[in-house]
């Protein structure tokens, strides 16, 4: 991302791009815009102060001892162009979700610079539209989940997609707190059966990836399903 200046059409088109990936997201930080890029935090902090000081974007800073957060305004959301996304709400109890979702995003474009990181708010706006899952799974009676189609389906965080999808997307989980096992095993137990996603990767802390472990376990989905250590996509 460069500061455009030379080229007022090449700076509009990054500032199109960055506000749709945090459409996508629901909320960036600087240090993930940094990674994603490929540019310095100062750099990456100065495009994002830049778009909110034009309204595009708003800064929080629910955290104290971690860093600010922007989202897209509605003005943003117009001048994105994405249509189906609300303004994300950040509070401190999602906070630490969404800084760690932003995190994994970056990384994962970074590391794999053919595949796209889709957020689930994106996701969520192309199965209303299409009316077909396109990433998620369906759960079983009585367990909990999105309502959609007429059934009960999970989104995972994050989606992984190929040059232009082309092949299954891989279903990415930031699970930082423990579920309930039988949730938990459900959940696992129904992305076991879904077609519509190559597989699922679940980044979690250590605590936490001991618990989806025994679940994955449990639910005979390790085939389709596996948990990694949240710090493996260190930059």
């Amino acid at each position: 991302m460069s500061d455009g200046a030379a080229n007022p059409n090449h700076h509009n088109h990054s500032r199109t791009a960055l506000l749709r990936w945090i459409a996508s997201l629901g909320a960036v930080t600087a240090e993930a815009l940094a990674v994603r890029e490929g540019i310095g935090v100062p750099s990456a902090r100065g495009h994002l102060r830049a778009a909110a000081a034009k309204r595009l974007l708003v800064r929080h800073r629910p955290l104290a001892d971690g860093p600010a957060l922007y989202t897209a305004t509605r003005a943003g959301l117009r001048a994105a162009d994405v249509e189906g996304i609300e303004p994300c709400t950040v509070s401190a109890a999602g906070a630490a979700h969404l800084i760690e979702c932003a995190r994994v995003a970056a990384a994962l474009e970074r590391r794999y610079p053919d595949h796209t990181a889709q957020g689930e708010r994106e996701l969520r706006a192309a199965e209303r539209s299409q009316g077909t899952p396109l990433a998620s799974a369906q759960l079983s009676a009585g367990v909990g989940g999105g309502s959609c189609w007429g059934a009960r389906w999970h989104r995972p965080d994050l989606v992984l997609w190929p040059a232009a999808h082309e092949e299954p997307p891989v279903a990415v989980e930031v699970e930082l707190t423990v579920k309930a096992p039988a949730r938990l095993q459900a959940i696992c137990r129904a992305w076991a059966r879904a077609r519509c996603v190559a597989g699922v990767l679940y980044l979690a802390p250590p605590e936490v990836e001991r618990a989806v472990g025994r679940a994955i376990d449990r639910a005979h989905a390790g085939e389709r399903v596996v948990v990694v250590p949240l710090d493996s996509l260190a930059a």
